[in-house]
């Protein structure tokens, strides 16, 4: 009992080792090195920025929010396009150009776009029309036969 107790605690230790040995490779990096901006004008438009574009790792974060190290690396680029005098636009395009309109938390409206922006009214614009219809419907359908004044 005792050696099956110990072979049980080795094995766990070797699990937990190995698990321990994996993590780093699965680890997000983190920035070892903080953005150096020139004014608080210049931080205040680059975190505006970075909270209208998407992680491209992430999906779900913007890139002031993800820690990935793509969003460090596109952090470092977005500076770097401002430190070149570049306006918002120009950037949001470079990085459009580069990585497609998902980088983008609010895309322009254009073919590819107009069911992501239009979609859910036309779902309501439906559902409100089916849940009008349905008790027109059902009150013009003719009672069966032997049903009339019988009540349930």
């Amino acid at each position: 009992m005792i050696a099956r107790l110990a072979a049980a605690v080795l094995c766990l230790g070797a699990v937990i080792a190995a698990l321990n040995a994996a993590a780093p490779a699965h680890a997000q990096a983190n920035d070892p090195t903080p953005l150096q901006f020139t004014d608080t004008a210049q931080e205040t438009r680059f975190r505006a920025l970075a909270a209208e574009l998407r992680c491209v790792m992430c999906q779900n974060q913007s890139l002031a929010d993800s820690d990935a190290q793509i969003a460090h690396d596109l952090r470092r680029e977005v500076l770097g396009l401002m430190n070149q005098g570049k306006s918002n636009p120009q950037i949001k395009q470079f990085l459009v150009e580069r990585y497609g309109e998902f980088v983008l938390y609010r895309p322009a409206v254009s073919g590819g776009t107009w069911l992501l922006w239009f979609g859910p009214l036309v779902l309501l614009l439906a559902g409100a029309w089916v849940i009008y219809w349905l008790p027109r419907r059902a009150g013009s359908r003719t009672p069966i036969d032997g049903d009339e004044g019988q009540e349930w």
